[in-house]
């Protein structure tokens, strides 16, 4: 399936939606992690989001993901509810290394597949094109421990492709990498996003990612972490790494930290 013209975006209904989304936690002294927050994620949109430390980024993702339950609110995902499960459809990519060092490359990739009830047929064919299409196919007899951070990374996401997933959350799945790096996967995460049209949400604390990467970038508050500002960035689809040479790429992320550094001084504010 191949990804829909830009301009296109949001003339399609909204994949995912949150409205009034309010998480709090309880406990001695109650936490008031997000919102209100409203969001439309349109089909094929790919959406970043930044915010100061402990404004709630992981939060958002965890409600949207069905991983955790709003306190108030609503999620809805192609117009069905979400509440207290991830639901089919949707891949979660996690900062951590998540791959199983007890098992090759080919073998965590098929990891999520084996009670999948597929046929043996199918899931090789899936396996076998999830890691060929993240440039391991080379690695796939080798185990996790004998590659190098940004390729485990690589594995990480090749057993969320293999899903098929029509909505692929991120949080912050570079953030152990080193810039160079984190360029060179960005190019990977848009080759992956154009060929298989999926809806994209990824959470980073990285201007220059969020700004290379997205159709929008929502900028969140400080703790309620709430969307603040929501920046179109105008690139086309093709885009790649080279984008940050861009007469305009400097302007884009310079609103995105006018916007951010207010919240942020609020965070330090409060941890001091």
């Amino acid at each position: 399936m191949s990804a829909p013209p830009a301009a296109a975006l949001h003339d399609n209904p909204p994949h995912a939606s949150l409205r009034g989304v309010v998480r709090r936690y309880e406990g001695r002294q109650t936490v008031h992690a997000l919102g209100p927050i409203d969001l439309d994620l349109a089909a094929g949109e790919f959406f970043a989001v930044v915010g100061p430390s402990g404004c709630g980024k992981s939060t958002l993702l965890d409600v949207l993901s069905g991983l955790g339950v709003p306190t108030e609110g609503s999620v809805t995902l192609e117009g069905k509810p979400v509440r207290g499960q991830v639901p089919d459809g949707v891949g979660v990519v996690f900062q951590e290394d998540s791959s199983f060092p007890w098992l090759t490359v080919h073998d965590n990739v098929a990891f999520g597949l084996r009670r999948s009830g597929l046929d043996r047929t199918e899931v090789a064919r899936r396996v076998d094109h999830a890691v060929g299409f993240m440039g391991l196919a080379q690695f796939a007899g080798h185990y996790p421990p004998q590659l190098s951070g940004g390729m485990r990374q690589r594995v990480c996401i090749a057993r969320t492709l293999v899903q098929q997933p029509r909505l692929i959350l991120l949080d912050e799945p570079f953030g152990a990498l080193d810039q160079q790096t984190r360029l060179l996967m960005g190019d990977e995460l848009l080759r992956l996003w154009r060929d298989t049209g999926a809806t994209v949400l990824l959470i980073t604390h990285s201007l220059d990612e969020a700004a290379m990467l997205a159709d929008r970038v929502g900028v969140m508050s400080a703790r309620p972490g709430r969307f603040i500002d929501l920046v179109e960035t105008g690139w086309q689809r093709d885009r790649d790494s080279r984008i940050v040479s861009d007469p305009a790429f400097g302007p884009l992320t310079a609103r995105l930290w006018t916007s951010l550094r207010a919240e942020s001084l609020k965070t330090m504010g409060r941890a001091a």
